[in-house]
């Protein structure tokens, strides 16, 4: 039986390795001139301190056996892919609203309430990225 408290400390360390050893590729600089390895780097480490803290805590707690959901899969699968139309052909704001909703119809309870906080959490971001860095998103 897998499991599943180690799987996802082991997939958190799979992932913040992939992208360590691909940061590893950028120049690092220092910390007065950072290059664009270093961030990826630091946001790395932490990561799989997590992923180690995980797997220890899994080993001493009750194994819970691991389970795939083929629906939910396919409901995150389906946000994501409506996330990318909708901010395609229409705005990002529309394309948040979809990937919230849909996916929040993968939790075990739904609520409009909390998809609409998160949504506009989520929009309230992407305008801070927007207006603050610069980033070319097309909100409205």
């Amino acid at each position: 039986m897998l499991n599943q408290n180690v799987a996802r400390g082991a997939f958190l360390a799979l992932v913040a390795l992939f992208f360590a050893a691909n940061a590893l590729r950028y120049p690092i600089g220092t910390f007065a001139h950072a290059g664009p390895g270093l961030f990826p780097l630091m946001i790395c480490v932490p990561l799989l301190i997590i992923a180690g803290a995980m797997v220890v805590q899994a080993r001493l707690a009750e194994p819970v056996p691991l389970q795939f959901n083929p629906r939910n899969i396919a409901l995150i699968m389906a946000s994501l892919i409506g996330f990318v139309l909708a901010s395609e052909y229409v705005n990002v704001t529309l394309g948040i609203v979809v990937l919230v909703f849909v996916a929040g119809l993968a939790a075990n309870t739904y609520s409009w309430v909390r998809n609409i906080k998160i949504a506009i959490g989520l929009i309230a971001v992407a305008f801070v990225f927007q207006r603050f860095l610069g980033l070319n998103l097309r909100l409205f």
